[in-house]
C-alpha cells in the first residue's frame, strides 16, 4: 500500500472540512500562498505549523505526516464524530434506563 504524502493529506483535509484555502490559511496563521506551497509539496512546514494543523483538523501528528500503520484510522470526519457522540448519548439513555 502507497504511503500518502503530508501535501496530500492535508489539502485533503482541508476539502473534507469544507473549507477553502484562503479560511484554512486565516484559522492556521499563514498565508494562502503558504498554505497552497504546502500543499501542492513546494514547501515543507516547520514544527509549530504541523502542531497547529494537527489542533485545526483533530487529526495525530502521526496520521498528518503519513505514518499511519495499515488499517490505522486515527482520524474521523466532523459529521461522522456527530453521528457517533449521538449513538453513544443514546446507548447511555438506554443504559441509565436499565439501571432504574
Amino acid at each position: 500500500m502507497e504511503q500518502l504524502r503530508f501535501c496530500d493529506i492535508l489539502a485533503s483535509l482541508r476539502r473534507e472540512k469544507g473549507i477553502s484555502q484562503r479560511k484554512a490559511a486565516a484559522d492556521l496563521h499563514i498565508s494562502q500562498a503558504l498554505l497552497s506551497h504546502y500543499e501542492n509539496g513546494a514547501r515543507e512546514p516547520g514544527l509549530a505549523f504541523v502542531c497547529r494543523a494537527c489542533d485545526y483538523y483533530a487529526v495525530t501528528a502521526d496520521y498528518l505526516l503519513g505514518r499511519g500503520g495499515e488499517g490505522d484510522t486515527p482520524h474521523i470526519g466532523p459529521e461522522t464524530f456527530r453521528q457517533l457522540a449521538q449513538q453513544l448519548r443514546q446507548l447511555a439513555d438506554q443504559a441509565e434506563s436499565y439501571v432504574k
